[in-house]
């Protein structure tokens, strides 16, 4: 049967990982409300900022089983000093002409803005879902974790793309977690916690957004989040909050800590194939009454407060307000393998790598 690439098919681009893989290679997908905010130039403010981007489909007898975007983040470029296009969303069968027509598509975009190099996956950002899976394939993942199948780094590299920057997920049991004493942040000390809840959700999460760009500014990947970026990458998580779980830490009034920690959404989303329908309500209703699992999608501490027990502190605190939740096992998200404090933090919690993940990269020179 003859492929056919598409170009800015939003219905394709989201059905593509559904014909792709096989239900056990346990691929769930965000929302498709979610992808089509995140693919519209009027709403997401990474191509509101003047980000250029296009995206793909690949068709096989009429349907769609392979997808990629790609873009130049500008405002990266600039703080790393780097001349690279970003791809992301690649998710591909196990065929070999469709990759080289996706991978070829999203490289020759990237020479066309004059970019020197293509590097992946990034949906969209280095702080949403990053990473290709390279060992681990088959666990259950978390929300906002990548999943693919092995042959997707085999694609890859059959096409030029060389894998770097090495990361890893990892998964707490709860019930043996490994409870250690962590520096006491109490209010003799002028520390506070200011859990994240309904009723001060957008003073919280801003605070979170300035100490997450904080604590990440040494990360070669970051690039500090606008408020704009921010708000839309979070603003729904609101509805799925469980304020027992994240929180603001201050000190002196300063926000100089945070975690957000979600109930884990994979079951939910593999339930109603990430669509809101007809039974959506009773799949929720199921979940809520279910939800034993939990993620951290991120933490981060003030840079001037780094290497002070802080963090060790702020995880105790939420491994023991998971318990009393009655939740069973926690994910962490991605952690680069040369971020040493934050692999002895999982360590000391007795967390077991889930995943491997690697960053590609193609030399368009």
């Amino acid at each position: 049967m003859t492929l056919e690439l598409r170009q800015g098919d939003v219905a394709a681009f989201f059905d593509a990982p559904f014909n792709a893989y096989h239900p056990a290679d346990g691929y769930v997908s965000p929302l498709r409300s979610d992808i089509v905010r995140m693919l519209d130039p009027a709403k997401n403010p990474l191509w509101i900022a003047g980000n250029p981007f296009a995206f793909w489909s690949a068709h096989r007898g009429g349907r769609p089983i392979g997808r990629i975007v790609a873009h130049v983040h500008r405002q990266s470029n600039v703080l790393h000093g780097t001349q690279r296009a970003q791809f992301g969303f690649f998710d591909c069968a196990d065929d070999a002409e469709a990759a080289q027509r996706l991978l070829d598509a999203a490289s020759d975009f990237a020479r066309t803005q004059g970019q020197r190099e293509l590097v992946g996956n990034f949906n969209l950002t280095a702080m949403q879902q990053a990473g290709v899976q390279t060992d681990g394939f088959g666990a259950r993942s978390y929300t906002d974790m990548v999943i693919n199948p092995p042959h997707v780094p085999r694609l890859l590299e059959a096409n030029g793309f060389e894998r770097f920057f090495p990361m890893r997920t990892f998964e707490l049991d709860l019930a043996t977690a490994t409870t250690f004493t962590a520096r006491p942040l109490d209010p003799t000390s002028g520390f506070s916690f200011a859990p994240i809840e309904r009723a001060s959700f957008a003073a919280r999460m801003e605070e979170a957004r300035l100490v997450l760009n904080d604590g990440f500014a040494a990360n070669p990947m970051f690039v500090p989040l606008t408020a704009d970026e921010f708000q839309f990458q979070a603003g729904e998580m609101m509805s799925i909050l469980d304020p027992r779980l994240s929180s603001v830490l201050l000190c002196e009034g300063r926000p100089v800590g945070t975690i957000i920690c979600i109930p884990d959404l994979n079951g939910l989303l593999a339930a109603t194939r990430s669509r809101i329908g007809l039974t959506t309500a009773y799949h929720y209703l199921r979940y809520r009454l279910r939800r034993r699992r939990a993620v951290i999608i991120f933490y981060s501490v003030a840079s001037d407060m780094h290497g002070q027990g802080v963090m060790g502190a702020m995880l105790a605190r939420t491994v023991a307000a998971l318990r009393d939740a009655r939740y069973e096992r926690l994910g962490i998200t991605w952690i680069a393998d040369g971020n040493a404090a934050s692999l002895r933090q999982m360590e000391r919690l007795g967390a077991k790598p889930l995943q491997k993940l690697h960053l590609y990269r193609k030399d368009l020179a």
